[in-house]
């Protein structure tokens, strides 16, 4: 205050923050707060505007009151609205009806919208049919290059037809089964003795390959001859009687085979470059004896292919000569030890097999190729070059038949055979074969 008392002049506070005053009472401003966003105020009491909060999709106002706009959604499909408001109606748009006529702007936008996405389904279909008919052509030309190359093998084996057996099929109830016949034969034909009869079953019901021996000292029922010995069975009518006895006294159906003969035996070993086995020193001993039967009846001076032997025996490479006489010998084990033998020696090529035919087609086909008959047709063939690709990844499994415990040896008109119990035998078959 001054030095005379009307000099005094009241307190004043300190203003806060927003809050101010001038140096006369009526300069004094009441306390404004802070706007928030979207509010805001002038510098004198009658420009003060009311707060206002910020505008949702599809609203909007303007600078005055009088401009101020409702809310309004967004329109939906097929929808649309007018910019603004007649002034003079005042009412919010109203949703329009799927009849309803649309604005052209929108009819142009949803087509806009809508139109890219069937043409990129529509690239993508014709890269995919394209795609699809690139491999088709592929698949033509490699089959069509395994036919030509089945036949041009075809060509070299000696097709023998039966016509009780053309209208058959090769696959039954999904199991192909070719009876594998090796005779004594040295020239290529029918003619001779069965030495060995091996079923070979391919099964797409198990996923397995089987290769089961029919004992030739079995005691059987021949179509249209007395009982005898099975393998007596090809000497009365060759293959087609064969496969005739066998059906009839074991029930499964064997309309194919593949006749080999010793040339072709020794031949398919030598093609896919002679085979590993274990053998005891006993066996190689009787491998020497066989060879010398072999050499006379091929002309060859006699110690030629013979091995050394292994009083202790061991792991040795044989080669077709060898691995023929390892094969044939009875004298071991009865027929059941050569039969044994037998599917070792055909396991170990068909191990081989495939990398033969890489390396050494040439000489798997004139090696084996002209030794082996059958009734295989060239479409029956094909057939099967298809389905080697899947049998690759099928397990080899060799068995026997009569099965142990099922047969007892005895005598019948002077003959040493073995008596079998054919009931529990075919059981066991279509238990493995057919997984009944």
């Amino acid at each position: 205050y001054g030095e005379a008392e009307e000099d005094y002049q009241a307190p004043r506070r300190r203003p806060v923050r927003g809050e101010g005053y001038g140096e006369a009472e009526e300069d004094y401003q009441a306390p404004r707060r802070r706007p928030v966003r979207g509010e805001g105020y002038g510098e004198r009491e009658e420009d003060y505007e009311p707060p206002r909060r910020r505008p949702g999709r599809g609203e909007g106002y303007g600078e005055g009151e009088e401009d101020y706009e409702p809310p309004r959604r967004g329109p939906g499909r097929a929808e649309g609205y007018e910019e603004r408001e007649e002034e003079d109606g005042g009412e919010p748009p109203k949703r329009k009806k799927r009849h309803q006529e649309e604005p052209q702007m929108a009819k142009k936008k949803t087509k806009t919208q809508n139109t890219p996405k069937p043409r990129k389904k529509r690239k993508k279909k014709h890269r995919l049919l394209k795609f699809l008919i690139a491999v088709g052509v592929i698949f033509a030309l490699l089959g069509f290059g395994l036919h030509l190359l089945v036949g041009a093998v075809y060509s070299k084996m000696d097709y023998k037809e039966i016509a009780s057996l053309a209208g058959t099929p090769m696959q039954e109830d999904g199991v192909v089964n070719i009876l594998l016949i090796g005779n004594d034969s040295r020239e290529n034909g029918e003619d001779g003795r069965s030495d060995a009869m091996i079923l070979l079953s391919i099964s797409s019901r198990t996923k397995k390959i089987y290769m089961t021996s029919l004992l030739r000292d079995m005691y059987v029922e021949i179509p249209g001859h007395d009982g005898n010995r099975l393998n007596a069975a090809y000497s009365f009518g060759g293959a087609e009687l064969l496969m005739e006895t066998i059906e009839k006294n074991f029930d499964i159906s064997v309309n194919r085979y593949v006749l080999v003969n010793f040339e072709a035996f020794a031949g398919l070993v030598d093609a896919v470059g002679g085979i590993e086995l274990e053998l005891t020193g006993e066996e190689m001993e009787y491998v020497n004896g066989y060879l010398v039967e072999y050499n006379i009846l091929t002309g060859r001076p006699q110690g030629t292919d013979n091995m050394d032997i292994l009083p202790e025996g061991g792991l040795v490479h044989l080669n077709g000569p060898q691995a023929l006489a390892y094969s044939r010998n009875r004298y071991l084990g009865t027929d059941f030890g050569r039969t044994d033998r037998q599917r070792k020696v055909l396991t170990a090529v068909i191990k081989k097999l495939p990398s033969a035919l890489l390396g050494n087609a040439g000489g798997l086909m004139e090696g084996l190729l002209p030794n082996l008959t059958t009734n295989l047709t060239q479409n029956e063939c094909f057939r099967l070059s298809l389905m080697a690709g899947k049998m690759l990844t099928y397990d080899i499994v060799s068995d026997s038949i009569p099965q142990p415990g099922t047969y007892r040896d005895v005598t019948i008109r002077k003959m040493a055979v073995l008596e079998v119990d054919f009931q529990e035998n075919i059981r066991y078959l279509k238990e493995k074969l057919y997984g009944e």
